[in-house]
């Protein structure tokens, strides 16, 4: 049985914190974290474990390499097969806290131990598999090859094959390419393991100041103005903090729309380069963000909060306003079933009540453009 013998106070300086007690200097990693939770408020946010066996004499602060032996040495089970998706970390290579070091471990014995890692960029995750000297093959699996890549990857999964999906940053499928093999999976019944990692979602929401009991994940809004104008219409009418994935090159032009859309008063939240050196939490309202950030474009991941629309006990709209609204979306080119669903979010009156009036005074109308 390996018995390795793990040092953390060789390179936490006594000076940042309450020092350990003693007998916690060398210890079993299970029992080394079992008997340490007391004394984990004292610990900084991030430090690095530092490894000793029991004939070294001299500290190791490369963690990879000694967890390569680690994982090398386990005697833990062998990984079934099936379509494992590993979350890897949104920025920060060193995201392996204490508290979370089980499911790190558990997402590094799956890399290792997988016949194959299906990569959104194989070069970037190069980079994280180096990182902890995991020697396992790296196969190309992105949004432009993913219908041609998903029967090669089935016949592995069928041929029992462990293969471990990972996106750039992340949890593979959210956003990011994997939602689509994870239900070839589940139709075919193989296995799909979620193995927990960050998710930049949860991280801002819980770091943002807005309401986090519920909340709507829109992603990445559609390209075309029409389509987007509809996702942001529906947000704006939702009670539910509403989360957005924003290319930099797009904020400028998003703040312009939501401004419309929402207001200029609602409270928003801009995340970027989460866990990054240049982390950044900005607060305001939509207003004051489109006047912070049309002078400069920030660069790096964005993720873009804004809260969800306060509950009112206004009276019903009258007959005439759902006549100007519905007549506004159907001249700008939607649907007469689309813009009633627009009108309808967020309104006390019922889509049934909206959809008969619809149909009285714009019917006829969208039946001769139909024609």
């Amino acid at each position: 049985m390996l018995l390795r013998l793990y040092n953390p106070m060789s390179i936490l300086s006594s000076s940042m914190f309450t020092q350990i007690p003693r007998q916690f200097y060398k210890c079993p990693l299970p029992l080394f974290t079992h008997s340490v939770q007391p004394h984990i408020s004292t610990f900084p946010r991030h430090f690095t474990l530092s490894f000793y066996s029991n004939n070294a004499h001299t500290s190791n602060t490369e963690a990879p390499d000694d967890l390569q032996l680690h994982l090398s040495n386990s005697k833990q089970s062998p990984l079934k097969p099936g379509l494992y998706l590993v979350g890897t970390p949104i920025g920060n290579l060193e995201d392996i806290t204490l508290s979370e070091f089980v499911d790190a471990f558990r997402a590094l014995r799956v890399l290792k131990s997988a016949d194959v890692i299906l990569s959104e960029d194989t070069r970037h995750s190069g980079k994280l598999l180096h990182y902890y000297n995991i020697k396992t093959p790296l196969l190309s699996y992105h949004k432009f090859n993913e219908s041609q890549r998903a029967q090669v990857v089935l016949r592995k999964l069928q041929d029992g094959e462990i293969v471990a999906l990972i996106s750039d940053a992340g949890t593979p499928g959210i956003s990011d390419p994997g939602m689509e093999l994870a239900k070839l999976c589940a139709d075919k019944n193989i296995p799909v393991v979620p193995i927990p990692g960050p998710s930049a979602v949860v991280t801002a929401l819980s770091a943002s100041g807005l309401p986090t009991n519920e909340f709507t994940f829109v992603g990445f809004l559609p390209k075309h103005s029409s389509s987007r104008r509809e996702r942001l219409i529906l947000s704006a009418n939702e009670s539910a903090t509403q989360i957005f994935f924003i290319p930099p090159h797009k904020l400028c032009q998003f703040l312009e729309e939501a401004a419309a859309i929402f207001g200029k008063t609602r409270q928003c939240v801009m995340a970027r380069e989460m866990t990054k050196v240049h982390e950044e939490f900005w607060h305001g309202t939509i207003n004051e963000a489109k006047q912070a950030f049309l002078a400069h474009q920030p660069k790096g991941e964005i993720t873009f909060l804004i809260e969800g629309k306060s509950i009112s006990t206004e009276e019903s709209p009258s007959e005439s306003q759902l006549e100007n609204e519905l007549r506004e979306l159907i001249s700008e080119g939607h649907s007469l079933s689309m813009a009633v669903k627009l009108v309808a979010s967020g309104k006390l009156m019922k889509r049934k009540a909206i959809y008969s009036l619809a149909l009285r005074k714009f019917g006829g109308q969208v039946e001769s453009e139909d024609d």
